[in-house]
């Protein structure tokens, strides 16, 4: 079994003597023995066990709860917890840059090619796509709560061709009905609209917005702001109050 002297054990973990030094005066890293000089001696657990105590710090865990954590029963149980979390953390943080990063590229590819940029073109574009998660969201939980109500028309259809039953289909058009209404209810609830001429964002009328010429990504509305008649963006609303 491998003997490491103080100086080893630290340019081993990365750390100063004096470090080593402190965490054996603390009691959470005691050598195993003492050479025939009185030379501190660490083995291979103690590497390990030093090792350990490094990652805990990395952590920002103070030293008295790094040291509760080892005088435990199973402190390897705790370490795996904190090793999820520290995971989870640092997988939340690279989801955020990540995300960040695909903002900042919208801008540039929505600025690229422009003449003169102003700063009220900017905060547009930074409204559209902060609010882009929110849309995207809404929109999928209006595609997954349709499913059933599709299915439920191609069965009324179905059963009308080979069975000659029509009251299914009927049925169907009085959920659908409701449905249509329901979801679209839903859907303006949750959105607002962004005037390209005052730059404010706005929530029109549930009439105004349900018949409204339309593209994927914005409506034809009067601003409810400046009056401006013409093509707004779609922008996430948050949640009905």
């Amino acid at each position: 079994m491998s003997k490491y002297t103080t100086g080893e054990l630290a340019r081993l973990c990365n750390v100063t003597v004096r470090t080593v030094q402190y965490y054996d005066s603390r009691g959470i890293l005691v050598p195993s023995g003492l050479s025939e000089g009185g030379r501190r001696l660490y083995s291979d657990d103690d590497l390990g066990h030093m090792k350990v105590i490094c990652f805990l710090r990395e952590l920002d865990l103070p030293i008295n709860a790094i040291s509760q954590i080892l005088r435990e029963d199973h402190p390897e149980k705790v370490i795996s917890l904190l090793i999820e979390n520290q995971e989870k953390s640092i997988s939340d943080e690279i989801a955020d840059k990540q995300e960040k990063l695909e903002t900042l590229r919208e801008l540039k590819k929505g600025l690229k090619g422009k003449e003169s940029v102003s700063l009220e073109s900017i905060g547009d574009m930074a409204v559209v796509m902060e609010n882009k998660k929110g849309l995207k969201r809404l929109r999928w939980t209006m595609v997954l709560t349709g499913i059933p109500v599709s299915g439920l028309q191609l069965f009324s259809i179905i059963f009308w061709i080979v069975k000659g039953i029509w009251w299914p289909f009927i049925a169907w058009v009085f959920v659908a009905s409701v449905f249509g209404v329901s979801v679209s209810r839903y859907y303006f609830g949750h959105v607002k609209y962004l005037c390209p001429e005052c730059h404010e964002v706005f929530k029109p009328g549930l009439k105004d917005a349900f018949w409204a010429n339309h593209t994927p990504t914005a409506r034809k509305l009067t601003c409810t702001a400046c009056g401006h008649k013409g093509f707004c963006v779609e922008v996430w609303g948050g949640d009905e109050k």
